[in-house]
């Protein structure tokens, strides 16, 4: 029987640089450094995951895995950062790469692997495209649903030297294709006054769908510092979210969201070390400002994003004006794992649903056992009982508002509040019928972070009960400016300011963009019954209130306007929605 050397299974990863003979004709110094650095980020990539460089040839790359899902996380991450490191760039200064990943047979000899394994997979890296990825259906098979990600089915390859046809896969990474009910407003946003800034989603460069909180709440961070400077104009995090995943041009963000400077950036967290990489860009020209990358101890990543938010305000040559640099660098925490907690939490305490907002109370409980000083823990969890109170999820409401009440006070007993617990006091203060004080402390709250548009939308909420909508709807349109793409709550209280402001054709537009957002929203359909009533359309506001009571059976009309100072708004709305068929 004829010797045979010992094989073994592994996912294999083949990447190799696409038109490298072109470019380094072009300038063969420049390509060969180009090319020297970004084999650094594709080793990091796959080191990041498990994984081994088994051999570098030229321009090209190979590596094993022990896990299919592994190797295709790499990949991923790998064309997320080139991406990244070449928008903006000419052409000539543009590198790219093709990557083929198999699951197959290895021969391991003198740390090097062969077999037909690694010759499918570089036969698949030929099939893609430069920035792209193929697999093969045995990869496709293994990772099955563990990476948000879309494949499109090219059918059985016949590959060079390989007996058998290979079925083979185009990754299409998250969504590349904005979703339907994200598109862009058609009119054209005009440019503010002051240098204007949208920081985008950072991608997570590791490809483990557990470390996106993570990059999610660097972003998030940043967005916050920024926006307490009055001499920025800064857009949602709400807003950015949309670009999550996606490979997009930063000259369509700026058209989109009416900017003229995108952040972007990649982090990269292993055991104790993160790697960032930021960079800002001009989004007329498409040219960099300023970029820069940090390799740290995780320890470092609150010091990492004071020095982003830093060199923004200085390379925008925006003036701070007295006392503004003290909260710019203010921090939550310097506890990581309560700033993941607190992360986590806010994604949930923002859906307003009663089951998120239980697991969102224990995270935050948890994270302000870590670190009592926490202000913005405390406000997050603070909205938790006041969510209870409103919707009257609680059997003692009060109880619930007193809870609220004192998450405010903890929030705020610390040398730099965080601005949002403002916002909540004033709403806490809104429901117990103290219209005044609550608009004093949502006005202090926009004070401290004037680039906060949820800050404006509860100070437009404050006036809304007040019987003051007049005023609150430039408050709103001025947040949606700042979130182009808003949250449905910012719609929904638009459409509300309009129909109490009696311009009933603009709250019904506002309030069917609102449902669009959120189906589940019982606060936009009863205020939706409302105006189509007064409208005219008795029929359609009935049907759209049996939908309402579906969503939400304990829902009344007085429930649904408590609050509401005015009495003749109280009234009218009451008696337009008892005429809908909402129980009194």
């Amino acid at each position: 029987m004829e010797d045979r050397l010992p094989r073994k299974l592994a996912a294999i990863l083949f990447a190799d640089m696409a038109g490298y003979s072109r470019l380094s004709g072009a300038n063969e110094d420049a390509t060969h450094k180009s090319l020297m650095q970004n084999l650094d980020v594709i080793s990091d990539s796959i080191e990041g995951l498990k994984g081994q460089v088994v051999n570098f040839a030229g321009d090209a790359v190979l590596a094993k895995f022990d896990a299919a899902v592994d190797a295709l996380g790499a990949a991923v991450a790998v064309q997320r950062e080139l991406a990244i490191r070449s928008r903006g760039l000419p052409d000539d200064q543009r590198i790219e790469f093709r990557i083929g990943v198999n699951v197959g047979d290895v021969i391991e000899d003198r740390d090097d692997i062969y077999g037909d394994g690694v010759n499918v997979a570089a036969r698949l890296e030929s099939l893609a495209e430069p920035g792209g990825i193929c697999i093969s259906e045995a990869v496709r098979t293994a990772v099955g649903k563990k990476l948000d990600l879309n494949y499109e089915d090219m059918g059985k390859q016949r590959l060079k030297n390989i007996e058998e046809p290979v079925r083979a896969y185009k990754v299409v990474m998250a969504t590349e294709e904005r979703p339907k009910d994200n598109e862009p407003a058609t009119t054209t946003l005009v440019l503010p006054d002051k240098p204007s800034i949208a920081v985008l989603p950072f991608t997570n460069l590791t490809g483990d769908p557990e470390q996106e909180l993570f990059a999610d709440g660097l972003a998030d961070e940043i967005i916050t510092g920024l926006s307490r400077v009055s001499g920025l104009f800064v857009i949602s995090h709400n807003s950015t979210m949309m670009y999550k995943g996606r490979l997009i041009d930063v000259r369509d963000v700026g058209r989109e969201q009416g900017v003229r400077y995108v952040l972007e950036g990649g982090i990269r967290k292993s055991g104790n070390d993160i790697k960032v990489t930021a960079q800002l860009i001009d989004s007329v020209s498409g040219l960099h400002v300023w970029a820069e990358q940090y390799k740290r101890n995780l320890s470092d990543i609150f010091a990492v994003q004071e020095d982003i938010t830093h060199n923004v305000v200085v390379e925008l040559q925006v003036k701070l004006v007295t006392g503004e640099r003290a909260r710019e660098w203010a921090v939550g925490t310097k506890n990581i794992e309560a700033w993941e907690l607190a992360t986590q939490s806010k994604a949930l305490v923002e859906k307003h649903v009663r089951d998120d907002l239980l697991i969102a109370r224990r995270h935050l409980k948890r994270a302000i056992e870590l670190d009592s000083g926490y202000s913005a823990a405390w406000t997050f969890l603070g909205w938790t009982y006041w969510e209870e109170a409103y919707w009257r999820w609680s059997p003692d409401t009060e109880k619930a508002l007193e809870q609220a009440h004192d998450c405010v006070e903890r929030a705020q007993s610390v040398n730099s509040p965080y601005p949002g617990s403002y916002g909540l006091l004033g709403n806490i203060l809104m429901l117990r019928g103290e219209m005044n004080d609550a608009i004093a402390m949502c006005e202090k709250g926009v004070e401290i972070a004037p680039n906060d548009s949820s800050l404006l939308a509860l100070l437009a909420t404050v006036l809304i009960y007040s019987g003051r909508a007049n005023e609150a709807i430039p408050k709103l349109q001025r947040a949606i400016r700042m979130c182009p793409f808003p949250p449905g709550w910012y719609l929904a209280l638009l459409g509300q300011a309009y129909h109490l402001d009696n311009k009933n054709k603009a709250a019904i537009s506002a309030l069917n963009n609102a449902i669009e957002r959120e189906p589940d929203s019982a606060l936009a359909r009863g205020w939706l019954a409302s105006a189509l009533v007064e409208s005219g359309d008795l029929d359609l506001a009935r049907k759209i209130c049996r939908t309402t009571l579906e969503i939400e059976p304990s829902i009344s009309a007085h429930s649904l306007v408590e609050g509401l100072t005015s009495k003749s708004d109280y009234d009218r709305v009451v008696a337009n929605l008892v005429a809908a068929g909402l129980p009194e």
